[in-house]
């Protein structure tokens, strides 16, 4: 393979949830920037398709369809399903970014919520990447990659189920990766720490809380969505060819932090 082609995504098509806004929106874009077709999907259809608009505007020599489906739920997931092989055969990635949150005590949540943490963070990577299967073993590099949470690594302030959830996403992620090697598809996780994007800007608008989140990370700041995008799009790319199951921390320093 050429150098260039290492580094591009060319003739690929990938499918991202969560896609609207965010980590999400940052990764299609850098994804498409790359060369790469893209299938994106969130439960928020208006904001999913002005995402679309702007990104059409940007990128006018690439493909992009949009669905409305929220992957939380069994008859979406299957909707997705049958609409990504309807676009034919060209589906080489899978990005399972698609997540939610409730942070309380453990003794304050009610099994409805907890249930729908894992429902959305784990049940629907586990149950796309099953279904999706088929479509990306049909090629002789696919892959798959997760977004993670440094909540599944260690202990922050998220609430139990979301790091319970996040930890059970690094250790799929493991498994399908030596499971599905031989069908030539790798899988990788990110784990990104605190990033600025709309659901992070409650908590982190308490000024001591910023500033503690500020003293725990070595680099002195907080992500920005394109820098989880950048590393999504690095396992992406056939220059990653021989990295699978790996989780990489986008974090700052975070993970490391020591005294």
């Amino acid at each position: 393979m050429m150098h260039k082609q290492r580094w591009r995504l060319d003739g690929q098509t990938a499918l991202i949830t969560g896609a609207s806004a965010g980590i999400g929106l940052a990764i299609t874009r850098e994804l498409l920037a790359l060369g790469a077709d893209v299938l994106v999907v969130a439960r928020d259809g208006d904001m999913l398709a002005s995402s679309c608009e702007e990104l059409s505007d940007e990128f006018p020599e690439c493909g992009i369809a949009a669905m409305s489906a929220d992957v939380a739920d069994e008859n979406d997931r299957q909707a997705v399903l049958d609409w990504a092989e309807d676009r034919g055969d060209s589906l080489t990635i899978v990005v399972n970014n698609a997540g939610g949150n409730i942070s309380k005590a453990a003794v304050d949540y009610t099994e409805r919520e907890w249930r729908h943490i894992f429902e959305t963070n784990v049940f629907a990577a586990f149950e796309l990447s099953r279904y999706l299967h088929p479509l990306l073993s049909r090629h002789a590099m696919s892959c798959i990659v997760n977004v993670g949470s440094v909540s599944g690594l260690t202990a922050v302030r998220t609430g139990a189920p979301y790091g319970m959830s996040k930890a059970a996403l690094h250790q799929l992620t493991r498994n399908l990766a030596a499971e599905w090697a031989g069908d030539g598809i790798r899988v990788n996780a990110v784990a990104p720490w605190y990033i600025r994007t709309r659901r992070t800007s409650g908590p982190l608008s308490d000024t001591d809380y910023y500033e503690e989140v500020i003293a725990r990370t070595p680099i002195g700041r907080v992500g920005e969505p394109e820098e989880v995008a950048a590393a999504v799009a690095f396992l992406c790319l056939p220059a990653a060819s021989y990295i699978t199951g790996e989780c990489i921390a986008v974090d700052g320093g975070f993970l490391h932090y020591g005294f």
